[in-house]
C-alpha cells in the first residue's frame, strides 16, 4: 500500500477552502468561529512560506560572506580550541585557561606518533588565561625536527584534584573544503575546522 502525502501547499489549501464555501449548506452555513480559525490557518501558511523564502535567501548571503571570508583568511594564522602545534624552528606559544587557580601545573609534549618528548613543570597558576612557551627541545634538550605536535595539560589543585584545562592552539590556514554547504579551513597542523571555530585571526603566517 502506498503512502499518502498529507501536506498540502498553498494553492490546495486555498482550492479545498474555496471548495468547502462553495458546497456548504446554506440552512446549515459554515460556523463564524470555524470560517475565522480556517482564514486563520491560510494567513499563518502565507506567512510560512514567506519566512521560509526570506531565510533562504538570507542563506545564501550568509555561505557567500563565509566563503568570502574565508578566501581572505588563506595565509594567516588563526586560534581555535584544540592541541596541536606546528613547530618550524621557532619558540612556540602555547595558551591555556584555568577555570580555578592549579597548585601543580605540567606541559606535555608529543610527536606525531604519540611518543612523549617534553615535560615542563610549570608550577602554580592563577585561574583565567596563560601562556607558556616551548623552546623547540625534548627532555635532553636535543630540538626536535619541525613539524606537527600535540600537547596536554596535567593540573591539579591544592587537594590534589584535578583541574580541566581549556586549550587553543594556532595554525596557518592552507587551504578551503566545502562540505554540504559549510565552509571549512584546512590547516597546516593537519585539523580542519569551520569558520565557527575560530576564535582569533592574526597576521598571515610563514
Amino acid at each position: 500500500m502506498s503512502t499518502i502525502d498529507q501536506t498540502i501547499g498553498r494553492k490546495e489549501f486555498l482550492k479545498l477552502f474555496t471548495t468547502q464555501l462553495r458546497f456548504q449548506d446554506p440552512l446549515n452555513p459554515l460556523k463564524s468561529t470555524e470560517f475565522t480559525a480556517q482564514l486563520a490557518q491560510f494567513s499563518s501558511l502565507e506567512q510560512l512560506l514567506d519566512i521560509n523564502t526570506n531565510l533562504s535567501g538570507i542563506l545564501i548571503y550568509q555561505n557567500s560572506l563565509n566563503n568570502a571570508l574565508a578566501t581572505n583568511l588563506i595565509g594567516r594564522t588563526v586560534v581555535v580550541d584544540g592541541t596541536g602545534i606546528d613547530y618550524n624552528g621557532s619558540d612556540v606559544t602555547i595558551s591555556y585557561s584555568l577555570p580555578e587557580a592549579a597548585a601543580e601545573l605540567k606541559l606535555n609534549i608529543y610527536d606525531q606518533s604519540g611518543t612523549l618528548v617534553r615535560s615542563v613543570d610549570l608550577g602554580s597558576s592563577e585561574s583565567g588565561d596563560g601562556t607558556c612557551t616551548w623552546d623547540g627541545r625534548d627532555n635532553n634538550g636535543n630540538t626536535v625536527p619541525e613539524g606537527t605536535y600535540t600537547y596536554e595539560f596535567q593540573a591539579k589543585d591544592g587537594d590534589g584534584n584535578t583541574v580541566e584545562v581549556s586549550t587553543n592552539t594556532e595554525s596557518r590556514v592552507t587551504g578551503i573544503t566545502f562540505d554540504n554547504g559549510i565552509t571549512y579551513l584546512e590547516l597546516e597542523n593537519g585539523e580542519r575546522v569551520s569558520l565557527g571555530e575560530i576564535k582569533e585571526i592574526k597576521g598571515g603566517g610563514a
